[in-house]
C-alpha cells in the first residue's frame, strides 16, 4: 500500500447481507446504522483496493438539501473524485469517510457525523443554519459504482436557500422543485439521485 494512498471507511458486504440486503432505498435507517457504525464492524482500507473489491462496501454519506419545497441540484465537474459520475446531475452531496475524521469512539457514530459535517463544509458555503437527519440507506448493485458503495441518505433542512459551491466538483447549483426533478431534470441524474427522487420525494 502506498504511504499516500487514500484510506476510506468500509464494511464487509457479508455484514450488509446479514442485516438484510436490498436493492434501492430502505428507510429503516436505525436498524442498519447501529451495526454499520459499530467500530468492531468497520475499518479503513486503501481506496484503490476498495474500488475494485465488491466484497466490501464503502460507507458514503449522501446529503439532500431542502428548503421551502425545493431541493439543491448540481452537476458533477471533472475535478470530482469519481470519474464515472462526471457531468451527471445530482441532488446528493457527500463523500468518503477518511481517517482524518477519527474521534474518540474511534470509528463509531461520532466519527461518522464528523465526516458528514466535514464534507458539507468542504463542498458548500451555506448561509443560515441547518438540521441533519439520516433518513435512509441506499444500495444500488446494478452499477459498477454502486457495487462498492453503500449510501447513508441525510436530509439537510436549510433555513436559508443561499448555498454556493466551495469546489469545482459541484457546478451550476440551483434549487429545483420536486416536479422538475421528476420530469425535465430526471434523465440526467446519477443513479443514486434517481433512486432518491423515486422513493423519497
Amino acid at each position: 500500500m502506498s504511504q499516500d494512498a487514500e484510506q476510506v471507511l468500509v464494511v464487509p458486504r457479508a455484514l450488509f447481507e446479514t442485516l438484510g440486503s436490498f436493492q434501492g432505498l430502505n428507510q429503516d435507517v436505525n436498524h442498519y446504522l447501529a451495526t454499520l457504525l459499530d467500530p468492531s464492524n468497520n475499518f479503513f482500507m486503501d481506496r484503490a483496493d476498495a474500488e475494485e473489491d465488491p466484497s466490501y462496501k464503502q460507507l458514503i454519506p449522501y446529503a439532500l438539501f431542502h428548503h421551502a419545497g425545493s431541493f439543491l441540484h448540481y452537476y458533477r465537474g471533472k475535478s470530482g473524485g469519481e470519474s464515472r459520475l462526471h457531468a451527471r446531475g445530482s441532488i446528493g452531496v457527500g463523500g468518503h469517510i477518511n481517517p482524518v475524521d477519527r474521534r474518540a469512539d474511534p470509528l463509531g457514530r461520532d466519527t461518522y457525523l464528523a465526516a458528514v459535517e466535514r464534507e458539507l463544509t468542504e463542498e458548500l458555503m451555506m448561509s443560515g443554519t441547518h438540521t441533519n437527519e439520516p433518513i435512509a440507506i441506499l444500495n444500488d448493485d446494478s452499477s459498477e459504482v454502486g457495487k462498492v458503495h453503500l449510501g447513508i441518505v441525510h436530509l439537510i433542512e436549510l433555513t436559508d436557500r443561499k448555498v454556493e459551491s466551495n469546489e469545482d466538483a459541484l457546478s451550476d447549483l440551483s434549487f429545483k422543485s420536486v416536479e422538475e426533478l421528476k420530469t425535465t431534470a430526471y434523465q440526467a441524474l446519477e443513479g443514486w439521485s434517481q433512486c432518491c427522487v423515486d422513493s423519497l420525494l
